[in-house]
């Protein structure tokens, strides 16, 4: 692909990306977030619910995990206990605007006011009651301006329903919740940690195992979670992040047009200070706000710009138990050595062309009939 071409994709999907984050035009009204325990999708549903203060929308965050009301939420629902019909209701009444604001809305001629429903978790869910799924997104997305942001905790094993929950025995043919929901979502983004990423890039580059985290390990023990940033930066020394703010994720976007065309792309957030970078959303001097970039873009990632013709520095060189590179005076002594073609150019220069000189050793058995020059 053409430079030209490369650059207009990775701009026509970082404006797509943004446009998702910004719930404009109802782009996704169910947009699904996978998540694992190497890396949660907390620092995306914080930009999502950050994004949407900006744009003075209303958020609703549903719990079924999460102890205490964000900040940013405006309406914070327990749903831990509660019938799938109950919390659809609830969900439905802070959702339905007034009359008084759709006469308002009609008058001024105002766009009607963004709604984001956040749920932290489907997983219980999709134990319970998968059948009714579709039909609960149906009825809490009642009208364009509603977008719906769900998480999903691919490590969590699914539980079968008990029979006293379904009013039917459960089909064998039935999918399984996570492949329900990938085919209802109209966006899916699967979040994963960049360090993870760039120690799974250098090990392809040395044709390597790819290194494995969490319980793809296969190691016997308790699991741990992400170190603090602090700590990571220390490790890393500063190459990953500036030991502020979230650790930067790496997002996996898979967008279904309305034609059925998808769009997938992957993503880097990264959090900085406020003025530091195109694509900066923070709140307050001094905040810290995330930026957004293609992942082909990003320092960790991106090749080193001229093409062959640049020399490698030391530091590009493969890692080995022995030095490949040169000393000065190994390249002094290198570039000070003639070669014999060198002679015999100047020996037979004078216009006779090139010739083969070759001195008789004393095993050479000379012929005159066939060795003749």
């Amino acid at each position: 692909m053409a430079p030209s071409a490369q650059a207009h994709k990775r701009a026509h999907s970082l404006l797509l990306f943004e446009k998702l984050l910004n719930l404009r035009d109802s782009a996704s009204p169910l947009t699904l977030i996978l998540d694992s325990l190497e890396q949660g999708a907390r620092p995306l549903t914080e930009e999502f619910m950050r994004r949407a203060k900006n744009e003075r929308a209303k958020i609703i965050f549903v719990s079924f995990a999460t102890i205490k009301k964000p900040d940013a939420a405006d309406v914070f629902i327990r749903a831990r206990g509660r019938s799938l019909k109950a919390l659809a209701a609830e969900i439905t009444s802070h959702n339905t605007p007034s009359r008084a604001t759709t006469a308002t809305s009609t008058t001024t001629k105002n766009p009607p006011q963004k709604t984001l429903i956040l749920l932290d978790t489907l997983n219980p869910l999709a134990s319970q009651t998968p059948h009714l799924l579709p039909a609960f997104f149906t009825t809490i997305i009642p009208n364009p301006s509603t977008s719906l942001v769900a998480v999903y905790h691919t490590d969590v094993p699914t539980l079968s329903p008990s029979p006293s929950s379904l009013s039917s025995p459960p089909s064998e043919y039935a999918p399984h919740p996570l492949m329900l929901l990938t085919h209802l979502a109209t966006t899916v983004f699967r979040v994963s940690s960049l360090r993870h990423a760039v120690a799974a890039r250098r090990a392809r580059e040395r044709s390597l195992l790819e290194p494995e985290w969490g319980l793809r390990e296969g190691r016997e023990g308790v699991l741990v979670g992400l170190r603090e940033q602090q700590d990571v930066a220390a490790l890393e020394g500063g190459a990953l992040g500036e030991g502020k703010g979230m650790e930067d994720v790496v997002v996996d976007m898979e967008m279904r047009r309305r034609s059925g065309r998808a769009v997938a792309e992957r993503f880097v957030l990264t959090s900085v200070g406020m003025g530091q970078g195109r694509g900066v959303r923070g709140e307050g001097a001094g905040a810290v706000g995330v930026m957004v970039m293609v992942m082909a873009d990003h320092p960790a990632f991106s090749r080193r710009a001229g093409g062959g013709g640049e020399e490698k520095g030391e530091g590009d060189l493969m890692e080995a138990t022995f030095d490949l590179g040169l000393t000065e005076k190994q390249r002094r002594d290198r570039e000070g050595v003639v070669l014999p073609y060198f002679d015999a150019q100047v020996e037979v220069g004078g216009g006779e062309g090139g010739r083969i000189l070759y001195e008789m050793g004393r095993e050479d058995d000379f012929d005159e009939e066939e060795d003749e020059i």
